[in-house]
């Protein structure tokens, strides 16, 4: 496969890493561009890929195309694209752009362009992102397992209708930050009690690190989890009503929905 990255920022940076980690794609099969000469050089001599200027010189040297720049410059790229369309022929474009929908991504493109929106997230970096997919119009079967193939490359990978994309934006696209926010506050609660700064960040890191684990490996439910902790007039749940009280589940919940209405909105933009 011959894989091209137009946007070298971080989140282009994770999906094209990891890649290049799980053999997917050489080095020297990867061609990437940037609106800077030295984002693209820089990932080009740490990498061994190749830096190009031309956004369609990345799409005619690809068989699929992480389209990865900020939302509000994907229409340009796209554009810019059409003026040379048939460059677009025998590609697969992936969009991980938050928000625009697939009708705002093929609308520029010539009919039969083939196109997936996608909603990583950071812990791509390190191989443990969440990643969701949607098919465009004209992408296939193939197409599908080329995407599931390059998204799960950094961690694990969901299809889900175009409808819930926001939600996935909101979800898992801006819900690494609020797990950091959580591990801080953690931390910060042990600090107050008591705990030197360096002793209370590991621990909340792996209390963190180690609950989410316990959801993935056994399966459970959270609260059948959380119920094993908490014992009757116990520490722990004195500790969940105090979060209750202090309106922790509806914050969380609030969160998300403020993420995907973001997201909505960068969409009609």
């Amino acid at each position: 496969m011959k894989l091209g990255l137009i946007g070298c920022g971080k989140m282009g940076r994770a999906l094209l890493e990891g890649a290049l980690k799980a053999g997917i794609v050489k080095a020297e099969d990867v061609y990437v561009s940037s609106r800077t000469a030295e984002t693209r050089q820089a990932l080009s001599d740490e990498l061994g890929v190749n830096a190009v200027e031309s956004n369609v010189e990345v799409v005619q040297n690809s068989n699929a195309v992480y389209l990865c720049t900020k939302p509000h410059i994907i229409p340009l790229v796209l554009v810019e694209l059409n003026e040379e369309p048939e460059c677009l022929n025998d590609v697969l474009l992936i969009s991980a752009a938050a928000g625009l929908t697939l009708e705002t991504l093929e609308s520029p493109l010539p009919h039969g362009t083939r196109m997936v929106r996608c909603m990583p997230n950071t812990p791509s970096l390190i191989g443990k992102g969440a990643a969701a997919y949607t098919l465009g119009t004209h992408a296939n079967d193939a197409d599908a397992e080329t995407t599931c193939k390059l998204l799960g490359a950094a961690g694990s990978v969901i299809e889900v209708p175009e409808k819930l994309m926001d939600a996935v934006t909101g979800v898992s696209g801006s819900g690494p930050a609020y797990v950091y926010t959580f591990i801080e506050a953690l931390a910060d609660g042990g600090v107050f009690e008591g705990l030197p700064r360096q002793q209370a960040l590991e621990l909340a890191t792996q209390t963190v690190l180690g609950a989410a684990s316990m959801v993935a490996e056994t399966g459970l439910h959270p609260a059948i989890l959380r119920d094993m902790v908490c014992s009757p007039g116990g520490t722990t749940i004195t500790a969940v009503k105090a979060l209750e009280d202090n309106g922790f589940r509806s914050a969380a919940i609030n969160a998300v929905s403020a993420s995907a209405n973001k997201a909505r909105e960068l969409g009609r933009k």
